[in-house]
This record gives C-alpha cells, structure tokens and sequence, in this order.
C-alpha cells in the first residue's frame, strides 16, 4: 500500500522528514535500552550476582538434597 501524497510537495517533505524522525528516535530508543541493559549485566557481574533462573535452579537443587538427607537420617 502506497502512503497517500498530497498535492502540496512541501506537505510531501514534511511527512518524510517526520517519518525519518520516528525511525532515529525508535533506533535511538533501542541503542539506549541495549546499552544500559549492557551497563546493569556489567554491574551485576562485578557484584557478583546471579539471574534469577540460576538462584531457582540452585534452589530446587537444595531443596531435593534436603530432601534426600531427611530420606536417610535413622527414624527415632
């Protein structure tokens, strides 16, 4: 589908420009999200934290050792 065109080319120029506009400010947009995305993982690693899917990951795994220990422990 074609955008519509004015009979005005100077109408023509500024809808160009403001189409052109929108797409640098979306990419600008994006290049920030993904730097500071970049920024947080940086400072995470460096304070030595874990994702969340890791924390669970270790977390079920003591939980099914916990279970095992009380699993052998002799009944009084």
């Amino acid at each position: 589908m074609r955008p519509m065109q004015s009979q005005n080319p100077l109408l023509d120029e500024i809808a160009k420009a403001a189409n052109a506009a929108v797409s640098l400010a979306q990419a600008a947009g994006d290049e920030a999200k993904a730097a500071l995305r970049s920024g947080v993982d940086r400072m995470a690693t460096d304070m030595d934290l874990i994702r969340r899917e890791e924390f669970e990951a270790l977390k079920a795994e003591v939980a099914a050792l916990r279970a095992e220990i009380a699993a052998l422990k002799p009944k009084s």
